[in-house]
């Protein structure tokens, strides 16, 4: 049997770019709290649902940002007796539950705006607009400092989608305050925050279908095992390949295990090389390689 242990540097990127997200997902969860307690503060005082939902949508991404933060550091905490593979699960179940937080907000907000519909009330437009406004830069500067990790990581990605999606739902809100101010038509306010709604679950429903995924080991996206299965059969010396399996270890790091009929055991150095290649290549970083001689008459792997 034959073992991938050649991790370091691969494991010494994942470090860097953790300890820099790391940091900024620091700044990013003070400025967004100090936000939501200055959004919410005026959006009662100004009666806005708009600003009162957006806010309670931000103080969720601020529980995102933090839930982002403890997946980092379980990811970075090393392994032992115990969990053999550290912690590096724990950044899927975090995952997980940042989207179904999400979607908590959205029934939320979706609730408070049906209320609004039957009972409008007057609203500050102007100041409306200038508190979402201060939201445009703290949620585009968050969004902009996570962008570079964002494919990388899917908790990252996560919390990019999330200061993205609440800079465009700012956007709204400032439009929505303009309106109101030089119309006086309140009823636009719940019709922002029921667009709010939805681009926060059109946002979250991708996220939540590939953390779903990984949750029960099922094949990370962007790897095609029927084409990996494939390319390996072609390789040299390969007669066949089964017993391929591929799932994740954390929102980064991917495995695969697998059995390789060889033509003789003089080749399985070279086979082994052949193979962590194509894996690294293909997003793979932990690859364990069985190798036979004969057929073991348990060929089959998985029905395409």
């Amino acid at each position: 049997m034959a073992h991938n242990h050649n991790h370091a540097h691969d494991h010494a990127g994942h470090h860097h770019s953790f300890t820099r997200v790391s940091n900024v997902l620091v700044w990013g969860i003070a400025l967004n709290l100090i936000y939501v307690i200055v959004e919410g503060g005026i959006g009662i005082y100004a009666n806005s649902m708009g600003l009162v939902s957006d806010a309670g949508h931000n103080l969720s991404d601020v529980f995102s940002l933090v839930l982002t933060l403890v997946g980092i550091k379980l990811a970075m905490a090393q392994s032992n007796r115990r969990f053999t593979y550290g912690y590096q699960k724990a950044t899927i179940l975090i995952s997980l539950l940042n989207a179904i937080l999400l979607l908590v907000a959205v029934g939320v907000i979706v609730v408070e705006s049906i209320r609004k519909f039957s009972h409008p009330d007057p609203i500050d437009g102007s100041l409306m607009s200038w508190t979402a406004g201060i939201g445009i830069i703290i949620n585009g500067a968050t969004a902009w400092l996570l962008m570079k990790d964002q494919k990388e990581d899917l908790n990252v990605r996560g919390a990019f989608l999330h200061m993205a999606a609440d800079t465009l739902v700012s956007v709204g809100v400032v439009i929505a305050g303009i309106i109101i101010t030089f119309t006086g038509w309140v009823m636009i306010d719940p019709i922002i925050s029921l667009a709010i709604a939805v681009l926060i679950l059109v946002s979250t429903w991708a996220m939540l279908k590939e953390t779903l995924n990984l949750a029960i080991d099922g094949v990370p996206e962007g790897i095609d095992v029927g084409k990996l299965k494939e390319d390996i059969e072609k390789m040299p010396h390969v007669r066949s390949i089964h017993h391929l399996h591929v799932w994740a270890l954390s929102t980064t790091v991917n495995a695969m295990t697998l059995h390789v009929l060889i033509d003789s055991r003089d080749y399985e150095d070279e086979v082994k090389d052949a193979i962590k290649n194509y894996a690294l290549e293909n997003g793979i970083s932990h690859p364990t390689v069985e190798f036979e001689t004969t057929p073991c008459g348990c060929e089959k792997t998985f029905e395409k």
